[in-house]
Order: structure tokens, then C-alpha cells, then sequence
């Protein structure tokens, strides 16, 4: 029965893994048809999302039978509530991809304002972001999961210069003006990447350690005993 369970564990694991290798292809495609002006790098995004869709109710659904059939010990349901959230979180970042390549159809009929250049860097954070924050949870790696939440003010940061690149376009000429809000919302898309990145390493933290650092508890709580 108990290595019914594991395999169980396991194979959740591993569709988690498939789904959020799935998640950065996306994030790469959606990319791309921005950066390179990739028309055909649209429609794989719409498909991935649909398979996406799919994974998280089927993976939920798993989650709920193994808890049902089960009655896991706390440290293994912490860990099975801890595939579900992180579920959530891989969902809601595919999303994101999608809402990239909606403002990708409008601007591949425009010309590219300069401040695209640092789209890719961006990008290339935040993938690294959803790889490294899922290698945290399955590993149960809380060392990993810490630098990616260091990764966050990184990427934050990124985001804030193509802000103002963008704001210093429309300043000089009005009529980037529809462009420059099309690529903040991008750089915007990119950022929430990384905070449902984030949320992710910290929900690894909190099921290896059973310590909440959600907005910085777990320092707050230091000072509050010193």
C-alpha cells in the first residue's frame, strides 16, 4: 500500500514537471513572436494552453483521490496540498504566455521601439524563474527555492527599466505611444512570471520547513524575537 503511494507521489511529480516544461515553452514561443516577429510562434501557444488547461484539473483531481483513498500523515498531506497549489500557480503562469501573444498580433504589424532589446534578458529570467521554483518544490531544495526569490528583484528590476525606456519613448514621440503601452504590458506579463515563480519556491520552503516567507514572515518574525 505505501509504495502504491509513493508511485502515486511520483508520478505526480513528474506530470508537475511536464507541465511546467510545458509552461516555458510557452513563455519562450510567446516571446518570440514579439522579439523575432514570429507569426508562427503564435498558434503553438494557444494549443499548449489548452493541454495546460487539462493537466491542472487532471492533476487536481489525482491529488484529491490520494488524499480520499490515503489519509496521508501530515508531512505527506502538506506535501499533496503543496502539489495543489503549485498547480495553480504553473496554471496561472501559462496565462501569462497567453497574454503575450495577444498583444503580439497587434505589435508584429508595427515597427519595433527599441526598448524590446531587453524583453529577451527579461524573459530568460522568468523561465529560469518557473524551472528552478519547480526543481525546488519536486526536490523539496529549499536552497534553490531561496535563490529564486532573489531572482524576484531582479527580474522586478528589468521590468521597471523597460517601463522607463517606454515612458521616455512616448515622452519624444506620441506616436509610440499604443506600441510602448502594448510592450509595458509584456514586461508587466513577464514580471507576474516571476512572482507566480516565486510563489512556488515559497510554497517548496513552507512544505520542506513548514515556514511561511510570504512577504517576508519569516524575517519579520526574527526581529520580532530579537
Amino acid at each position: 500500500m505505501e509504495r502504491h503511494f509513493d508511485e502515486q507521489l511520483q508520478a505526480l511529480r513528474s506530470h508537475l514537471m511536464k507541465m511546467s516544461a510545458m509552461a516555458e515553452v510557452m513563455i519562450a514561443d510567446a516571446v518570440r513572436s514579439v522579439v523575432e516577429r514570429d507569426k508562427d510562434a503564435i498558434p503553438p501557444v494557444y494549443e499548449r494552453e489548452e493541454l495546460v488547461n487539462d493537466m491542472q484539473i487532471e492533476i487536481d483531481e489525482s491529488c484529491m483521490k490520494l488524499i480520499a483513498l490515503n489519509q496521508p500523515a501530515a508531512a505527506d498531506l502538506r506535501f499533496i496540498l503543496g502539489i495543489i497549489r503549485t498547480n495553480a500557480e504553473l496554471e496561472r503562469l501559462a496565462d501569462e504566455a497567453v497574454n503575450i501573444v495577444k498583444k503580439a498580433d497587434h505589435l508584429l504589424t508595427v515597427e519595433q521601439l527599441k526598448p524590446f532589446e531587453l524583453i529577451p534578458e527579461t524573459s530568460h529570467i522568468a523561465r529560469s524563474m518557473v524551472r528552478d521554483s519547480l526543481r525546488s518544490f519536486v526536490n523539496r531544495n529549499t536552497s534553490l527555492a531561496r535563490e529564486v526569490l532573489l531572482r524576484d528583484d531582479q527580474l522586478d528590476a528589468l521590468k521597471t527599466k523597460i517601463i522607463e525606456l517606454l515612458k521616455t519613448c512616448m515622452t519624444e514621440d506620441p506616436k509610440t505611444v499604443s506600441r510602448a503601452l502594448d510592450l509595458m504590458y509584456i514586461a508587466r506579463c513577464l514580471e507576474r512570471i516571476g512572482d507566480h515563480a516565486t510563489n512556488i519556491a515559497e510554497n517548496a520552503i513552507f512544505v520542506v520547513e513548514g515556514l511561511d516567507v510570504r512577504h517576508h514572515a519569516d524575517e519579520k518574525r526574527r526581529n520580532n524575537r530579537t
